[in-house]
């Protein structure tokens, strides 16, 4: 095991600079998610730490080691890719042990490590099958067991459950969480699935184009994200966001005027907004209320009702053009094309000026969950 540290990282292709000075500090034993859009620059900065792709300044060190320079075969660590990457015409225990195998590990030593490798993923009665006999979960438990007789300083996954269904995901991430629990080594992963990043992380880093926007556990960055991007990315469904006025100032409060044009109080960081500033306001869907019960009410019309059972999505319009998404209880009474007065509490908003910079006050969990008590249960 050990810590991984990236000092100014930057990667250019030509002309082109698609990596900003990353610095990063992932300490021993983490699991970190590196979570964003298409082109954000995740897989890259990846492949850069795997030694995959060669950096065009900056420095990598593991265990204290700088590996800038140092070959991929030499650097410790071991990747697991989105494409499984089996040889079909060999056993899973020959997959698992190829590359111990070249590199002139004895006989008694590879069926070792491969039978503890086996033992940890469950693939004790696969060992004697070919990649054709096994399904997509399977396959990608040995890609993950290939990595595994390596005894890696550091695991790195790129995106490994891209190619399995909804179902596969579901139980494959439960199995990457159990791997991380015993072995405790680093783990670096890679995925444009904020959900797998919210239930797999110890630290989440958010990157978008090349730059990362904010480092924390899942929890920091739901309650507190650094702007809207973050806002907006981190928690499903998304973030609902409603641009409003600013008609008056105090110390530690702003009166918005909301499109409706109805006004309301609202605790933030006040400094340099003044009167007349617009601001985008967020509230997530879980948190607005299907009735008029909370601070601050404002009336929808309802377009479409996804009833799945245990909870409701329920997506309508405000004020013409401001899209509106409510995660409510499975029972909520909402239906299409209701005009319908809803709510949501201040104290589980959050503000960001025009620049995208979140200028609300800190939110702690203790006090959200003590908020929480307040709130009717849905459903």
């Amino acid at each position: 095991m050990a810590d991984l540290k990236l000092t100014q990282v930057i990667k250019r292709y030509g002309d082109i600079e698609t990596i900003h000075g990353i610095d990063l500090d992932i300490k021993d034993g983490e699991f970190v998610v590196f979570v964003g859009p298409s082109g954000c620059g995740k897989s890259t900065l990846l492949r850069m730490i795997a030694g995959l792709e060669q950096i065009t300044e900056g420095d990598i060190y593991i265990a204290g080691d700088c590996v800038t320079r140092v070959p991929a075969s030499k650097r410790g660590v071991a990747m697991v890719f989105q494409s499984y990457a089996l040889y079909p015409h060999m056993t899973v225990r020959e997959n698992m042990g190829f590359g111990l195998k070249m590199a002139k590990i004895s006989k008694d030593e590879i069926a070792r490590r491969v039978d503890d490798a086996a033992r940890i993923l469950q693939l004790e009665p696969l060992l004697d099958r070919k990649p054709k006999a096994l399904s997509g979960g399977q396959r990608q438990r040995v890609a993950i067991g290939r990595t595994i007789v390596r005894n890696p300083k550091v695991f790195l996954f790129d995106e490994p459950l891209s190619n399995l269904d909804a179902e596969l995901r579901v139980k494959m991430r439960v199995e990457i969480a159990k791997l991380h629990g015993e072995l405790r080594n680093t783990m670096i992963y890679v995925t444009h699935d904020q959900t797998e990043a919210m239930t797999l992380a110890d630290k989440i880093v958010v990157l978008r184009s090349g730059h990362v926007e904010q480092v924390g556990s899942p929890l920091e960055l739901y309650l507190n994200p650094v702007n809207d991007f973050v806002a907006g990315f981190i928690g499903s469904p998304q973030m609902n966001f409603i641009t409003c006025d600013v008609t008056d100032v105090t110390a530690d409060t702003l009166r918005l005027r909301l499109p409706c044009g109805r006004e309301t109080n609202m605790p933030a960081n006040t400094v340099n907004v003044t009167a007349g500033d617009k601001l985008k306001l967020g509230i997530r869907p879980e948190h607005v209320l299907e009735d008029a019960s909370g601070d601050v009410a404002i009336c929808v019309d309802v377009d479409v009702v996804e009833h799945l059972g245990g909870s409701t999505f329920v997506y309508a319009d405000y004020a013409g053009d401001i899209s509106m998404t409510l995660l409510v209880g499975g029972l909520s009474d909402i239906v299409a094309r209701d005009k319908r007065e809803i709510s949501f509490n201040r104290s589980f908003c959050h503000l960001f000026n025009d620049a995208g910079k979140s200028i609300g006050l800190r939110k702690e969990a203790r006090e959200l969950k003590a908020a929480e008590k307040m709130l009717p249960m849905a459903g």
